[in-house]
């Protein structure tokens, strides 16, 4: 009790419960100093301020004061200053009455727009790194229209087959028919278009063929290319002129007559890699299937019997995905058929390993995108084009 601490009260001495006042006057300093306080804004003794502070008596209070005067450029109006120099200043003489914005030379300005890599640019060219490390030749593949004797009867796909139909293939209009194929020095190539129609119609070169009457005119119609397979076929014919091993890949768009979906479009990317040499078996393929997916980080893959109609035998292959959990084709494989290889004047010893996957897959599963439509197409986000970041895909050597 501050009375008592101070000693303006004390117990009565024979009742001690009884409290009577211990002097004649009270000097109450508290009162002085919050007086004072309260006239000067201040006290001169820290030890009084801090004893009021922590027995919440008083507060700190922080005052600023600004003194104000007229400025060099002090006006009674707010002159408007103009930062563009149009047609009609100049022609009303305006431009002599108002004050221009003088040029801030230092100042930074606006960032320029520019061009950004697209996803499937820089996956692409990982793939292609990948390619070239291993010691393959890239494929001329900028020919979007082929003729279908490129991209379904050298490959030995019948003439009756559901891919060749509307509802998967896109057909060119004007011009409808190609010219029958030539060489690059424009000599027809009279051998090998017979040689594909008996292998198709009566069979060839120990096959039994499909034994259908071939017509040249489904052979010459103009389409969409579906795959780039069709210039692996050229790339093989040209190889049968002077048969050697080689290795060959192409990555580059091919066009299906197909429903729109978050994972199908009607364009596409595809991946494709050939290796021709003489002597090779299925057991080399599925160890270059997994020297070559290993290149990408893929490790685990297993291998599933399929059909093509150019491949025999043929595989899926599959991928273990860690994220969903199981199993997930990653691509097609398979050793091209002779029908096809001997078509061609590829000595009998000589086989072909052909292997492909899209290119917008991995991107979707590198970049996070669950809909194809995001990565391709009139519904892209250009803000995502421009601030995608860099890929890498998890390579080994």
């Amino acid at each position: 009790m501050r009375a008592r601490k101070e000693g303006w009260v004390k117990a009565h001495p024979e009742d001690r419960t009884k409290i009577i006042s211990g002097v004649d006057e009270i000097n109450d300093t508290t009162r002085r100093a919050l007086d004072t306080i309260s006239l000067a804004g201040s006290h001169s003794d820290a030890a009084i301020v801090a004893d009021l502070k922590k027995r919440k008596l008083i507060l700190a209070q922080k005052k600023i004061a600004f003194t104000i005067h007229k400025g060099s450029k002090f006006a009674l109006e707010v002159l408007k200053e103009y930062t563009d120099l149009d047609a009609d200043m100049l022609q009303s003489g305006k431009w002599q009455e108002v004050t221009f914005k003088p040029y801030n030379l230092r100042a930074l300005g606006a960032p320029a727009m520019s061009g950004a890599l697209h996803p499937l640019g820089k996956v692409r060219h990982e793939f292609r790194q990948i390619f070239f490390e291993m010691g393959f030749t890239e494929m001329p593949t900028n020919q979007f229209v082929e003729s279908g004797f490129w991209n379904f009867d050298a490959l030995y796909v019948p003439q009756q087959h559901p891919a060749r139909d509307m509802q998967d293939t896109f057909f060119i209009s004007d011009p409808p028919m190609a010219d029958p194929p030539r060489s690059e020095n424009g000599e027809p190539l009279t051998e090998y278009w017979n040689n594909v129609k008996q292998v198709h119609e009566n069979g060839k070169f120990g096959s039994l063929g499909y034994r259908y009457p071939w017509h040249a005119e489904e052979s010459l119609k103009l389409v969409l290319r579906t795959h780039t397979t069709a210039t692996s076929a050229a790339m093989l014919y040209k190889l049968a002129q002077d048969p050697r091993p080689a290795r060959y890949f192409s990555i580059d768009r091919v066009f299906r007559n197909e429903t729109v979906d978050a994972t199908h479009l009607a364009e596409f990317h595809q991946v494709e890699g050939v290796i021709a040499d003489f002597d090779l078996t299925l057991g080399d393929l599925i160890g270059f299937m997994n020297e070559f997916f290993g290149k990408m980080g893929v490790k685990q893959l297993r291998f599933k019997p399929a059909y093509n109609p150019y491949t025999e035998p043929s595989m899926e292959i599959f991928s273990w995905h860690e994220g969903l959990g199981k199993w997930v084709e990653i691509g097609n494989s398979g050793m091209f058929r002779p029908e096809m290889l001997e078509s061609m004047g590829l000595p009998k010893g000589m086989k072909v390993h052909g292997w492909g996957l899209s290119l917008e897959r991995p991107t979707m599963i590198k970049y996070g995108v669950s809909n194809i439509r995001e990565l391709l197409g009139h519904k892209v986000d250009l803000n995502f084009i421009e601030g995608n970041p860099a890929v890498r895909l998890d390579q080994e050597a």
